[in-house]
């Protein structure tokens, strides 16, 4: 193994294409142990300078995928994934209005870390709610209630686990087949059938630039094709927050509120922007036409089918809603902060929102860190918006420790824009594949 190892090493450096049986080698190798971290550190460096083809890429995901358990369904299943923004609550929303439509969705998410929440912590401050299942009961779940998002087991894609944290301290997360690889695994490793991709760009996206964007959904949708499963990408836009709020509980709250039918709880092209994301895997899972599953996700957002959906997934992970609701009753510190002129909101600069919120605690900066379940920003106003001095941009809130908030506030402050002439509208959706 010790010879397999250094003949990939040498081809990679030199920018040589690795063949399927060398990457499957390496892989299997590296999940067992017989490769040292050390080889797996120096491998994803010479991809991160190298890259990969679209083949080998695809051999890569597969090979992590086949680390661990693989999943199977009888029924249609499709699940969506995001690459993580600010204020991103959308898969509470899509998962259970594409489950709502007839679709299975077994969806394995993520824990927050940095300025990225994660879906899981979102989740987990429904009291009682646990993301953390056994297989048999997450295909249960999956089985009776339609949809289950619960975190990655020890089971599912033990390479991408083990190589994950191996990229995180040695610089190579940024490189477009490593990511592809990532994600593909623990999706493939699920069942679903069919995927779709909301791929972020802008100011709080991992993908900063449209052109990286791109390159990132075109290299998923091929990666999901190549493994023999329907998919579909969009690039949408990641320069402002999400929604109205950036945090855990105050986002959950944001979801439901659209789930129980308030749509004005979400600005329009957000609410369009889940119901897009649902209806590709409606349409995808079920073979229908797009205009018809978009006509089902209104018609179930409309008639609660979304929400019960929701309610049910929760109930079955051991999750309360009328404790949630007490949750968000408790007393918690708030500092509002107002425009300083009257003008129109022409910019709310999604990163710096993002890092006002950490700070409060509503994420992590190490893996280990516990977060408020209350912290975060409920923002008034979005881009777009006509505003008089005095008005309420946005609220800032913690559940202890009122210290620091007014300096978080000052900061917040910062992430608007507010000009005399209304700014250019940009739509949210940039690119469909």
């Amino acid at each position: 193994m010790a010879l397999v190892a250094k003949l990939v090493l040498d081809k990679k450096r030199e920018g040589q294409s690795l063949d399927s049986a060398e990457i499957r080698e390496f892989i299997d190798g590296f999940t067992r142990g017989t490769i040292p971290d050390y080889q797996m550190s120096a491998l994803a460096m010479a991809i991160c300078c190298r890259g990969m083809d679209e083949r080998e890429t695809a051999d890569l995901a597969d090979a992590m995928t086949h680390s661990g358990t693989c999943l199977s369904w009888d029924v249609p299943t499709a699940d969506k994934h995001s690459t993580g923004g600010v204020g991103d609550k959308l898969s509470l929303v899509v998962q259970p209005l594409a489950a709502a439509c007839g679709v299975a969705v077994p969806s394995l998410t993520g824990r927050g870390l940095g300025i990225t929440g994660g879906t899981a912590d979102k989740l987990e401050t429904i009291p009682g709610y646990s993301c953390s299942q056994p297989l048999g009961r997450f295909r249960e779940i999956v089985l009776s209630a339609g949809v289950s998002m619960a975190v990655q087991t020890d089971e599912i894609a033990p390479a991408d686990k083990k190589l994950y944290a191996l990229r995180d301290v040695t610089g190579t997360v940024a490189s477009i087949p490593l990511i592809v690889a990532s994600i593909l695994s623990k999706k493939l490793a699920e069942g679903a059938g069919s995927l779709v991709f909301d791929v972020k760009c802008g100011r709080g996206a991992f993908m900063k630039t449209r052109e990286d964007a791109s390159a990132l959904a075109r290299a998923l949708v091929a990666g999901a094709k190549s493994a023999g499963r329907k998919a579909a990408a969009l690039v949408t836009r990641m320069d402002e927050p999400l929604g109205y709020a950036v945090g855990n509980a105050n986002e959950v709250r944001e979801a439901i509120a659209v789930l129980s039918g308030e749509e004005s709880a979400m600005p329009a092209e957000v609410v369009d922007l889940c119901v897009e994301l649902a209806a590709l895997m409606v349409s995808l899972a079920k073979d229908v036409p797009l205009d018809d599953a978009r006509e089902e996700c209104r018609a179930r957002l409309a008639d609660g089918g979304a929400k019960r959906r929701f309610e049910e997934m929760v109930s079955a992970h051991g999750g309360d809603l009328r404790r949630f609701e007490a949750l968000l009753a408790r007393p918690a510190f708030r500092f509002r902060i107002q425009a300083m002129r009257s003008g129109f909101v022409s910019g709310i600069d999604a990163e710096k929102v993002a890092r006002v919120a950490l700070s409060l605690g509503a994420g992590r900066e190490r893996v280990g860190d516990r977060i408020d379940p209350l912290a975060g920003v409920t923002l008034a106003v979005k881009v777009g918006d006509r505003v008089s001095s005095g008005a309420p941009l946005a609220t800032l809130e913690r559940s202890s420790d009122p210290d620091g908030l007014e300096n978080a506030a000052a900061e917040l402050y910062k992430a608007f824009s507010i000009t005399s002439k209304p700014p250019e509208k940009v739509p949210l959706v940039l690119e469909s594949l």
